[in-house]
């Protein structure tokens, strides 16, 4: 029986040996070799684009990232294992640059899902979101031009000749990374607006006066910038569907702050005089008020009730408005992105 097992234990041991030192014939199988990895990280890579560009779930985002790292992680110990043709300079880097992908996934990428978390928080967040996403897609993008130089400079030390035609999955890459640079432009310039409003309605909600007017100024002033802003952007492919959307944005804010929000304040103001009125009058015994209290108090019950009835009516207006004029915006967003990203 020992000879049987001794000779079952040769044979793991040669396939176990050819399948971690995989060898090639000639450059051409390990460049086709070496091709193969990188097509199959290439198209995780798209799939990852494609769930930040036509999902909503950041649970199905995260998938297809950690989809990403693994095939970075199998892709490196396959080649690290395999045997190079002639080729050991061109082994090191592709480890390298699978090394470096593999990191921006781990580090850069994982410290801009953090960062998007508290994103919606301010402008300067949100920008730096946007900034840090920017620069880890440049470094990525760097990453594959530095595959691409290898690759073809292993090809000319080995006479192999390779067509220089764009793949469809580098063209729709490519197409991406215009989309999303037009997107998240207009969108920044919405956010920055949009804030301003925020704020407006913190302050709305203090019953500060001073801080609701200062942040009304503040919104209208950002509302016309962004205006004259829309007029010189660049546009994807002729399409206006974001400008347009958000130039509707703007046009409400800049009615709201400066027509609207006028009509809240003097409620606000209305009520302050009331209350203190009435606080006067509920601090004099019945039998001590005069006339003219009464009187006073008598007109401000009839301003009063009219500035929440103005209150109440622009409110709901500018309620109404808002929902629809960002629902609209928002629904531009995802048409431009199904429009402009391929799904396959």
């Amino acid at each position: 029986m020992r000879k049987p097992l001794s000779f079952l234990l040769l044979l793991l041991l040669f396939f176990t040996n050819n399948l971690y030192s995989q060898q090639f014939n000639n450059a051409l199988e390990y460049l086709e070799f070496v091709s193969n990895e990188q097509e199959i990280i290439t198209r995780n890579t798209w799939k990852y684009t494609k769930a930040i560009a036509h999902s909503k779930r950041d649970r199905t985002i995260a998938s297809k990232r950690s989809s990403l790292i693994k095939s970075i992680e199998r892709a490196l110990t396959k080649i690290n294992k395999a045997n190079a043709f002639e080729g050991d300079d061109f082994k090191e880097n592709v480890l390298k640059n699978l090394e470096l992908n593999k990191s921006l996934l781990q580090q850069d990428y994982a410290k801009i899902i953090d960062m998007k978390a508290v994103a919606e928080q301010s402008y300067d967040a949100m920008e730096a979101y946007m900034l840090a996403q920017e620069l880890a897609d440049k470094k990525m993008a760097q990453a594959q031009q530095e595959f691409e130089v290898h690759y073809y400079q292993y090809a000319r030390e080995h006479n192999i000749n390779i067509i220089e035609s764009e793949s469809d999955l580098g063209k729709k890459m490519k197409i991406s990374s215009e989309v999303f640079d037009h997107y998240n432009d207009l969108y920044l310039m919405f956010f920055k607006v949009n804030m301003n409003e925020v704020y407006l309605y913190d302050a709305l909600e203090r019953s500060d006066v001073s801080a609701i007017e200062q942040s009304a100024g503040a919104l209208s002033e950002s509302a016309k910038e962004g205006l004259k802003k829309l007029d010189t952007v660049s546009l994807y492919k002729k399409d206006r569907m974001l400008v347009d959307a958000t130039r509707k944005a703007f046009e409400f804010f800049e009615d709201e702050a400066d027509n609207k929000i006028p009509v809240l304040t003097d409620f606000l103001i209305a009520n302050e005089d009331f209350e203190a009125i009435k606080s006067k009058l509920d601090g004099t015994p019945e039998r001590k008020r005069t006339k003219a209290q009464i009187d006073a108090y008598n007109e401000k019950v009839s301003l009063i009730n009219k500035a929440v009835e103005n209150y109440n009516k622009t409110n709901a207006a500018l309620n109404k408005k808002r929902e629809a004029v960002l629902g609209n915006l928002n629904a531009a967003y995802e048409r431009f992105l199904a429009k402009h990203i391929p799904k396959d």
